[in-house]
């Protein structure tokens, strides 16, 4: 087998095994608000405000608008605004609360932690005089990037592991007293009071049973939850935050409001208090002994990166602008509507291809065959890395999206056209069309590159200058033109060669490839 037929088998059998996987797994592409329906916020601030301030406003907003568990919100600023648009979802009361609140930040004792896949087990302890205490889910496990809380002054130390347990505490005397958490406590001669029993949950069990007490962190996927004491500091009292190097590592420099952290620096010396930031921990430090003013340092194992992002966290725990709720404006979208919307841009797109299908086929003949099969290998290469897109990066297909992907047809289309063409040419010069083929690739080729870069940098262009709608149809309109260019170097030219390596399909009456150049009675040889 030569290298183009090669080429062209294993072209096939990737289109063909990433098409066919993607279907029976049942991925889909994921559509976006103009589709699927869902509400679009727009919210103004008060005044005019730094565009920095801006963008942090959006990083707060976009996460918290992931934790509603909508598909792929999109938050973006627009000049002076920030435009939420929240597709499918469903609880629109909570949607607009939770974009236009104004965040909480907490600080709360850490009665407990756990990795995030780990299941709780069940451990006993032993104390002497016959005294047994069983715990259930009471085993502790070190977190990554655990740090340590310390006054400014004294030297900071970092606390690689933290062992605590979710809250028991012993009465002696003749009863126990048992805190959530799911402990069972016995003393000598005392009664036992159970409460859940957490035994064999992982986090996501954990949390989903009691939100209040058990809290995931920030990370993407969470890589702990926590067991957590109520409130003890608000975010209110932070008075600033910047992110340092000092002695050879990355820490947070903290100044609180005169006075509003001692009762935390005295009450809880040794023990960890997290950070915890519109209901994730952002961080879970030890305080150390000597803090007796109101600067505080937070190290441990942090990177530059996160040391700022945890600074910039404590600084706007709330969002840093405030916004006009009587400019605010909210659009529900009709799902409906995008539907009807989806279904006539696809019968558009569909009527557009049989028209250019059947052109192709009257005028190229058995080439339009090519053409045909062409169109069916880039749609599905479409289909496939738009559902990857989609999983993967977030990407959306909107109705502008499907207007690139439709406008795109013209631009595949023609390089069907250019390199037919050029064959016409080289068989008018007197070669056969088998010698044709060659010879009208190498220039076709060139003016395919020149044509399909033109669409291509104005697609990066438009991409890189614009914003929402016209992002979408720039970006899948790149798309296309990319896929255009593999499909024509791995399926056109491939498919043509062996095709006019053929007397009967070159020489076939009326609809042979030698019709279809116009030189009718050429054979391949």
């Amino acid at each position: 087998m030569g290298r183009k037929p090669l080429l062209f088998a294993v072209s096939m059998v990737l289109i063909f095994s990433t098409f066919i996987a993607t279907l029976v797994v049942g991925n889909s592409p994921r559509l976006g608000l103009d589709l699927q329906g869902g509400i679009s916020v727009r919210l103004f601030p008060v005044s005019g405000t730094d565009p920095a301030l801006l963008d942090t406003a959006r990083s707060i907003i976009s996460n918290r608008v992931n934790s509603l568990g909508v598909a792929e919100p999109e938050v973006n600023r627009q000049g002076d605004s920030i435009v939420v648009d929240l597709p499918g979802v469903k609880n629109r009361n909570e949607a607009l609360k939770v974009v236009g609140s104004t965040g909480e930040l907490q600080n709360r004792e850490v009665l407990g932690d756990r990795p995030a896949d780990v299941k709780i087990p069940a451990t006993t302890t032993t104390k002497p005089g016959a005294t047994t205490t069983t715990v259930k889910g009471a085993t502790t496990t070190t977190v990554k990037g655990a740090t340590t809380t310390a006054s400014s002054g004294p030297t900071t130390t970092s606390i690689a592991a933290t062992t605590t347990a979710p809250a028991t505490t012993t009465t002696t005397g003749a009863t126990t007293t048992t805190v959530k958490g799911a402990t069972t406590t016995t003393v000598k001669g005392a009664t036992t009071t159970t409460q859940q029993d957490f035994t064999g949950k992982t986090c996501k069990d954990l949390v989903k049973a009691d939100p209040v007490t058990w809290v995931w962190d920030q990370d993407k996927p969470h890589k702990a939850c926590y067991a957590l004491g109520p409130n003890l500091l608000g975010g209110e009292s932070v008075k600033g935050a910047k992110a340092g190097f000092d002695r050879g590592q990355w820490g947070v420099d903290v100044e609180y409001k005169s006075g509003q952290f001692q009762p935390i620096a005295t009450g809880y010396v040794d023990k960890r208090v997290a950070i915890v930031l519109d209901n994730a921990v952002i961080s879970a430090p030890v305080i150390n002994q000597g803090i007796t003013g109101d600067q505080v340092r937070i190290s441990g194992s942090f990177t530059q990166s996160e040391a700022e992002n945890l600074a910039l966290s404590l600084r706007y725990g709330s969002l840093p602008v405030k916004f006009d709720e009587k400019q605010q404006t909210v659009e529900d979208v009709s799902p409906t509507l995008g539907k009807d919307q989806l279904r006539a841009g696809i019968a558009a797109g569909v009527i557009g291809l049989i028209l250019v299908a059947l052109y192709m086929l009257l005028f190229y003949r058995l080439l339009g065959l090519v053409v045909w099969l062409g169109l069916a290998m880039t749609g599905m290469v479409m289909y496939t890395l738009v559902t990857w897109f989609g999983d993967i990066y977030g990407v959306t297909l909107t109705l502008s999206g499907v207007t690139g992907i439709i406008v795109s047809v013209g631009v595949t289309v023609d390089s069907y056209v250019v390199y037919f063409e050029r064959l016409k040419d080289e068989v008018r010069s007197g070669k056969t069309v088998r010698s044709s083929v060659e010879s009208g690739w190498r220039k076709a080729i060139r003016t395919i590159i020149a044509a399909d870069s033109v669409s291509l940098i104005g697609a990066v262009v438009l991409y890189a200058l614009t914003v929402g709608s016209v992002k979408g149809f720039a970006f899948f309109l790149g798309l296309s033109t990319i896929i255009d260019l593999v499909i024509a170097w791995c399926f056109m030219h491939p498919l043509v060669m062996m095709m006019s390596r053929k007397s009967a399909l070159v020489g076939m009456k009326r609809i042979g490839i030698a019709s279809g150049l116009d030189v009718a009675g050429r054979t391949s040889v």
